[in-house]
């Protein structure tokens, strides 16, 4: 089977737009919204994207992102453009408790089975290790306006365009080659964070993954 070489436009699209509400770029986010609209992403989509993206970047770059898009869409209909909606998330049927859903959640990512003690940074802060499980892994990854994948790359262009954040872009990178993203897709991540964050961003970015890569031949 042959494996994909280039990332979707619509997958570009949602790169884009990520990275650039992650830097608070307003600017150069309006036209990049309106280029993810023109590929075929809807209104409900990207509107995913800007929510998922507070969870690494915060509350007051998802807000600005999602003001921006507003503003967008009321030019766009003053236009006489309807952009289409598309999908709402799915209500939760699930009777277990958030924890054990968000624990399943990134067993689904990593591969790896959420047993034995807690170690590292949640055998220190125990909190953070819930709020992690509850609210990212259950409340956010589970709503199903967005794919694992398109939110792993939502995720990968945050942290790359934030910078510093080494251990988890190479992890989440790791869990999007797990998912079925190819070596030439993520390099076009970064690519694509090049042209709209900058040269520095990207090549830490590339160092990661070139590391990540070696690791793994």
């Amino acid at each position: 089977m042959n494996q994909p070489v280039a990332l979707s436009s619509k997958q570009q699209s949602l790169v884009a737009i990520a990275s650039l509400t992650a830097k608070g770029n307003l600017q150069k986010l309006r036209p990049v919204l309106i280029s993810g609209l023109e590929a075929g992403l809807t209104v409900n989509e990207i509107k995913e994207v800007l929510v998922h993206v507070y969870a690494y970047c915060g509350f007051p770059r998802s807000i600005r992102g999602l003001q921006t898009f507003m503003t967008v869409l009321e030019e766009r209909r003053g236009k006489g453009i309807i952009d289409p909606m598309g999908k709402e998330a799915s209500p939760g049927i699930s009777r277990e408790s958030k924890y054990e859903r968000g624990k399943k959640v990134l067993e689904q990512l990593t591969g790896q089975p959420e047993t034995g003690p807690k170690r590292g940074y949640a055998a220190f802060s125990p909190e953070i290790d819930v709020f992690l499980k509850e609210h990212l892994f259950a409340d956010i990854f589970e709503r199903d306006v967005l794919g694992y994948t398109d939110r792993e790359l939502t995720t990968i262009s945050v942290l790359t365009s934030l910078g510093g954040v080494e251990p988890m872009l190479q992890s989440h990178l790791g869990i999007c080659l797990r998912l079925g993203l190819t070596e030439p897709q993520l390099k076009q991540v970064m690519a694509l964070i090049e042209t709209n964050v900058g040269k520095d961003e990207a090549e830490a970015g590339r160092a990661v993954l070139t590391q990540l890569l070696q690791a793994r031949r």
